[in-house]
């Protein structure tokens, strides 16, 4: 750690502190992410270990935070700590939505398409990797120069590849969160992550969450009244997950009245990542072939 010095506290959560800092021997601005042992015989948390290996898989994208070192190092009173060191962005995606939406709107269009196609490029290639983010938000999506993103906290990702076990359900925060997860669903896979594509699209359209629920019941309950409430005909399978039960039969409403600046390419894509049954929803490879991104295609 002689080569960075902190010069601030980013944030703080469960399992440790983020600094902002220097690396002393280039002058670079970097993020320097601290995970403490919980004690000795647990070690270092597991959801720093499996971030860290999950990076050095797909951190050489980049439409990914990019990876920067990683040290082991101890305490004055010797417990051992873990440092991983990132390149330093000074906004996130909600941030920016905040900040840059238009009055009772949401982002320029053209800006929501390059950040929406960003986002599937880096999701392309995790998913590629076997590597299902399961966190995805605006307040994870990081912002470079006003207009590339960075896909980021992989504390809760993990691969996906057989055999499938049977994943913890608390996983997505809860705006972002898929209905499958809601109802009970034992195992899911990269559908989880299209979901919440499909919530920030919408967030960036709108200036605002498209889901808001404060518990796990008001946000299936919001799902439903807007995209409608499922059956056999469109999810099959829906009666047979753990929590499902008689919930009140909403249609689904006129997206595209909702989402009055998106056109029909638009529309189709965003009702593709925001399907109910997620058997049916979008793949990162398809949504990227999309006729809604063909005027920013050559960009990339």
């Amino acid at each position: 750690m002689e080569n960075y010095r902190k010069t601030e506290i980013l944030g703080q959560g469960a399992y440790g502190k983020v600094f902002k800092g220097q690396d002393l021997r280039s002058g670079q601005i970097v993020a320097l992410k601290r995970a403490l042992a919980t004690n000795e015989e647990e070690g270092i948390p597991s959801t720093t270990l499996r971030e860290i290996s999950v990076l050095r898989t797909v951190s050489e994208c980049e439409y990914v935070v990019k990876l920067l070192d990683v040290i082991s190092s101890k305490t004055k009173s010797g417990k051992s700590v873990l440092y991983i060191i990132f390149q330093y962005l000074d906004c996130d995606l909600r941030t920016f939505i905040i900040s840059n939406k238009k009055k009772n709107n949401g982002l320029h269009i053209k800006l929501i398409k390059h950040f929406v196609f960003q986002l599937l490029l880096g999701l392309k290639h995790c998913h590629d990797q076997g590597i299902v983010h399961r966190d995805l938000k605006p307040q994870n999506i990081l912002i470079e120069n006003a207009i590339r993103i960075k896909i980021a906290d992989f504390g809760l990702s993990r691969n996906f590849c057989v055999p499938v076990g049977r994943y913890t359900h608390e996983v997505v925060t809860l705006w972002y969160r898929p209905p499958e997860i809601l109802l009970g669903v034992k195992c899911y896979s990269t559908s989880v992550d299209i979901w919440a594509v499909g919530c920030i699209m919408a967030e960036m359209i709108l200036g605002r969450p498209i889901f808001c629920g404060e518990s796990e019941i008001e946000q299936i309950l919001a799902i439903f009244k807007i995209l409608g409430t499922p059956s056999v005909k469109n999810w099959p399978s829906v009666y047979l997950l753990k929590d499902w039960h008689e919930f009140p039969q909403w249609k689904s409403c006129e997206i595209h009245k909702l989402f009055k600046g998106l056109d029909s390419d638009g529309i189709r894509l965003l009702c593709s990542f925001l399907h109910i049954n997620p058997s049916k929803r979008a793949n990162s490879s398809d949504s990227i072939e999309s006729v809604f991104f063909d005027d920013i295609r050559d960009f990339y």
